[in-house]
């Protein structure tokens, strides 16, 4: 009989083929001929520039909630939302410049274009490529730290983030606690090289320092992915056994893969923490599934992160006259318990805020801060 997390990961295959057969078919929206695979949708415009949006796949909520969040902008300016463009890249840093790229060269450079990097060094060619075509562009997440937008000029508009380190620190402690302040902890973490994996990695370590009881036994990469999660679990599970007391997760997908191996195991009541806020997750946190979970409104950001890059373009406002606090600045987190779970459901997932896409700062948690 399928558990939720089996159903999960079949769904999650499931939207992936139907997402790249619709493409291919041309139901998402008009298909584009052009070098990047059919899972670009045609490219609308406003001002004279065409919008599209970078990123890896359809597969988790979390993506869905960031192009979300992008059509939303798209929709503010009286536009379809099939007017954006969507440039999946599937993981590959080569697809990733490649379509942005061929999407600025269809274009004439007239790209506003809002961007997930696949990696960290993958952004500075992106960036480049941008600038060097007359394009704009905003970043999220991974970027490397010597790469700064007042550095590339306006074309490089802005890039956002969210502190990883503190929210992923508070959920170890929550977790630590629940262990009863001992025992062995291990940790499932995301592609080495992106910034959310390191920063969340970090906040882990962070909170062991305060608990001397608590033993981090173990550090394994599963990419983000819920079945490769699975499987690095039902690893530590053998190797590890009764000494885990606790499982600390770098997102919600993986966490869905960690659940499933536990309970292959027969075991129900390990605690674990994970980070996403993805719509399945706050239900595992309010079964007792999942201890907890971060949630850092994927929604708002793929839309400020569209809105900033357009909003250049058009010159609603010139980048090199912010302050630096305004191109490279953190989005808000919130940490999800069962104490608030459901508060939380009702305002965020059962209905979605509206938002004022001009008001480009107005939730920005501060200047992104280096070590």
């Amino acid at each position: 009989m399928s558990t939720f997390i089996k159903d999960f990961i079949e769904r999650e295959k499931m939207s992936r083929r139907n997402f790249l057969f619709a493409s291919a078919a041309g139901l998402t929206s008009a298909a584009v001929v052009g070098p990047w695979s059919a899972t670009t949708a045609h490219a609308g415009s406003h001002g004279g520039w065409s919008m599209a949006w970078s990123y890896r796949d359809r597969a988790s909520a979390y993506w869905n909630a960031i192009v979300s969040g992008g059509e939303a902008y798209v929709e503010s300016l009286g536009m379809s939302a099939s007017d954006m463009t969507n440039l999946i890249n599937e993981g590959s840093s080569e697809k990733s410049l490649a379509d942005i790229k061929a999407f600025l060269a269809k274009n004439g450079g007239k790209g506003a274009i809002a961007c997930d990097a696949n990696d960290s060094p993958n952004a500075r060619p992106v960036v480049e490529a941008v600038r060097e075509a007359g394009g704009y562009i905003s970043t999220i997440w991974n970027k490397t730290d010597d790469l700064h937008p007042w550095d590339i000029g306006d074309n490089y508009v802005a890039h956002l983030s969210w502190s990883g380190e503190k929210p992923s620190e508070d959920a170890a402690r929550l977790l630590f606690d629940k262990m009863g302040g001992k025992g062995g902890v291990v940790h499932i973490g995301g592609i080495p090289a992106n910034i959310p994996a390191i920063e969340r990695l970090n906040g882990l370590k962070n909170a062991v320092n305060d608990y001397p009881d608590v033993e981090l036994l173990d550090v394994q990469s599963a990419d983000w992915d819920t079945t490769k999660a699975a499987e690095v679990m039902s690893s530590l599970l053998t190797r590890y056994g009764d000494d885990i007391k606790g499982v600390h997760c770098a997102n919600d997908n993986m966490a869905y893969g960690v659940i499933e191996a536990l309970r292959a195991e027969g075991i129900t009541d390990m605690p674990i923490t994970a980070f996403d806020g993805n719509p399945e997750a706050v239900e595992l946190v309010m079964k007792g599934d999942l201890l907890a979970t971060v949630f850092t409104n994927p929604h708002w950001g793929g839309g400020i992160a569209l809105a900033l890059a357009h909003q250049a373009a058009i010159g609603a406002f010139k980048p090199s006259e912010e302050p630096n606090a305004h191109r490279e600045f953190y989005g808000p987190s919130i940490l999800v318990t069962p104490d608030d779970a459901a508060k939380f459901k009702a305002t965020y997932l059962e209905s979605t805020p509206t938002y004022d896409w001009s008001d480009r700062w107005g939730l920005s948690a501060g200047q992104i801060q280096y070590k």
